[in-house]
């Protein structure tokens, strides 16, 4: 069964130095609170895995906290670009990143894979670019039955999964609804897996197309509301545009980037 911890608790009991770390979510249940409590214990070393890497990666990536990304899609939604990421790639600051670039659907794939215990997943894809070339987790292999060639990806096996969800019961059961993106996926691929809710209820009402996690297949469960902000949790609250523009300013410059992390990540203390 899931164990019910902090926020503070779950982060230092699950995500060490040096692990692979995958903190998914699609637009919508996105972990900022734990990528932030992340930062806040100064984890190093990390392999930092999410299908679009938004502000929350670039925040742990100009934290020091990354070694390499491994990634599809990298930006500021609906802003532009994430300017930490960048100076890591372009100038190596705060440390040098590694980039490993792969498509949408590759990845959708890999933590498929990896959340069914196969090594590869095979898939039409990556026709008609150079991600190939770059990339030398891209391979192809041929049908036994077709003679088609297709492309070869590794499963994804994170150390550890961190996710948002709406809701846990007291058993450590997760009920998720609306956008859910990998989630599922990701959390069945990973060793070990951390889950921050909304709330802990009594019992998981049904809801339409919802998914539910079962205990057993979480490490454990921290009860934090807001935890997504400023993305949405579909029936708590809505995205915070602003914060993402706001987000372009602060980026931009390292003394501004840094004088931010000392007062909205250090200076704060996890319940």
């Amino acid at each position: 069964m899931a164990e019910l911890v902090s926020l503070a608790d779950g982060i230092s009991q699950l995500v060490r130095d040096g692990d692979t770390v995958a903190l998914e979510g699609f637009t919508h249940l996105i972990p900022v609170q734990a990528a932030q409590e992340v930062i806040r214990q100064r984890r190093r070393d990390l392999t930092l895995v999410r299908m679009t890497p938004d502000i929350v990666y670039d925040q742990l990536i100009g934290a020091g906290c990354a070694r390499k990304l491994v990634f599809a899609w990298g930006g500021n939604p609906g802003v532009g670009s994430l300017h930490r990421l960048r100076d890591a790639v372009e100038n190596d600051w705060p440390a040098p990143l590694e980039l490993e670039e792969h498509s949408h659907a590759g990845m959708a794939n890999r933590y498929v894979a990896g959340a069914s215990g196969l090594p590869f997943a095979v898939l039409r894809g990556y026709h008609g670019t150079d991600l190939a070339k770059h990339t030398a987790t891209i391979k192809t292999v041929t049908c036994p039955f077709t003679g088609e060639e297709l492309a070869a990806v590794p499963a994804i096996r994170p150390d550890v999964t961190v996710v948002h969800a709406q809701r846990a019961d007291r058993a450590g059961n997760v009920q998720l609804w609306g956008l859910v993106g990998v989630q599922k996926e990701a959390v069945l691929a990973a060793r070990r897996s951390l889950v921050t809710v909304e709330e802990v209820v009594d019992s998981l009402e049904p809801v339409p197309d919802a998914v539910v996690l079962p205990s057993w297949v979480v490490s454990a469960v921290a009860v934090v509301p807001g935890g997504a902000r400023p993305s949405y949790a579909q029936g708590y609250y809505d995205r915070d545009n602003d914060a993402y523009r706001a987000w372009d300013a602060v980026s931009r410059d390292r003394d501004r980037f840094l004088a931010w992390l000392a007062a909205s990540i250090y200076a704060v203390t996890t319940p």
